[in-house]
């Protein structure tokens, strides 16, 4: 049996992924071939059974700290074997099915997820309602002759990261009638995307990837034990995921830039393009992040829930991710402004990190309200 020990873990895992080669294939660079790579890498590691630590027996794993869960994704991630972004999707949508669920539901889907075997995808932000969830109007009416065994949904959904490549969706819909306040009308369900009346079309967006969606609910029947909870705990539930969106799923993509930090260095090296300075307040903002995400992990890993305090590691985030990428535009010339690079790329992408997950002005009113209770003014 593989030791719990965080170190111990670690170095096992270090040599088993040294044994085993799952670099990426040439033809992986698309947004399809990122994941298909990231579906092997799930696959290996379920099969040596290294993610499946640190979730729970009963859904399907083999138990153990929360923070194996996080030496995995940045091992993972630090050696470029699959990308942050699909990645980051089991860290956000598997604690909601663990903890909303049906027992029975999440022990059969939730080993799905973990196995590569599907992908899953959020199905919150609407084109009138992104920061502000509460006003969402995608509706579920109950199917009165069904005898209340089955729902109706229709709607538009925006912004779903890898709803083409998904078989599921954590969706919410409002439930409640007019006299229902907005947060007390929300209700989340577990939909299959290939369920009739569902349409999805990807978005293509500056940086040249369609990883966004817009998805159609047409008249979408769904059971009512497909529910995530009770009717009206969807806001609950959306409040209980989104710290993990804004958290821990950041341990990977930290790993990733801390990746890239190097490569940038290798590279200004020979070009003799960089000081000391320009690399180092990227050395900084980026250490920065990782101790506030270390910490943050080290409380999940404690058993404490997450909560508005995440909104300072989404902030730190941010601001660390487009300092980087910025000072790559200024250290490598042209490569942003006139190459078809991964550089290039990433810079535009990275313009989106004070957008997504919450903008950053959301960020910092949560910051101030709710951690250091200065009112709305």
């Amino acid at each position: 049996m593989t030791s719990t020990d965080t170190a111990e873990f670690r170095s096992d895992l270090r040599a088993w992924l040294d044994d085993n080669d799952l670099t990426p294939p040439p033809d992986s660079h698309s947004l399809e071939g990122h994941i298909r790579q990231f579906a092997r890498v799930q696959r290996a590691l379920y099969d040596a059974g290294w993610n499946r630590y640190g979730w729970p027996e009963h859904a399907g794993g083999l138990g153990g700290p929360a923070i194996l869960r996080a030496v995995v994704g940045e091992e993972v991630v630090g050696r470029r074997l699959a990308e942050p972004g699909p990645y980051s999707m089991l860290e956000v949508l598997t604690p909601t099915m663990i903890d909303y669920a049906p027992a029975g539901l999440a022990a059969e889907m939730v080993p799905k997820l973990l196995s590569g075997e599907e992908l899953w995808c959020q199905g919150f932000s609407e084109p009138g309602s992104g920061s502000d969830l509460a006003s969402l109007t995608t509706r579920a009416t109950l199917d009165t002759d069904s005898g209340g065994q089955r729902y109706v949904i229709n709607g538009q959904k925006v912004w779903t990261s890898f709803a083409q490549f998904s078989q599921r969706c954590i969706l919410l819909t409002r439930t409640g009638d007019a006299e229902t306040p907005n947060h007390q009308a929300i209700t989340a369900f577990f939909i299959d995307l290939d369920t009739p009346g569902i349409t999805v079309r990807p978005l293509r967006t500056m940086h040249g990837v369609d990883e966004f969606c817009e998805v159609y609910f047409d008249d979408v029947v769904v059971d009512a034990d497909r529910m995530l909870g009770k009717p009206g705990d969807g806001w609950q539930l959306a409040m209980d995921l989104l710290p993990y969106e804004r958290s821990s799923c950041f341990w990977q993509r930290i790993a990733y830039l801390y990746s890239r930090f190097d490569e940038l260095i290798s590279i200004v090296k020979g070009l003799g393009t960089a000081s000391d300075s320009d690399l180092g307040e990227v050395y900084l903002a980026l250490h920065t992040l990782r101790c506030r995400s270390r910490a943050t992990q080290h409380r999940l890993a404690d058993g404490h829930r997450l909560g508005p305090d995440t909104s300072i590691d989404k902030v730190l985030l941010a601001n660390a991710e487009q300092q980087f990428y910025d000072t790559v535009r200024d250290l490598l010339p042209s490569v942003i402004e006139l190459e078809d690079s991964d550089w290039r790329t990433e810079y535009l992408y990275s313009r989106a990190a004070t957008i997504y997950g919450g903008t950053a002005e959301v960020q910092r009113n949560i910051i101030a309200r709710r951690l250091l209770d200065l009112g709305k003014e």
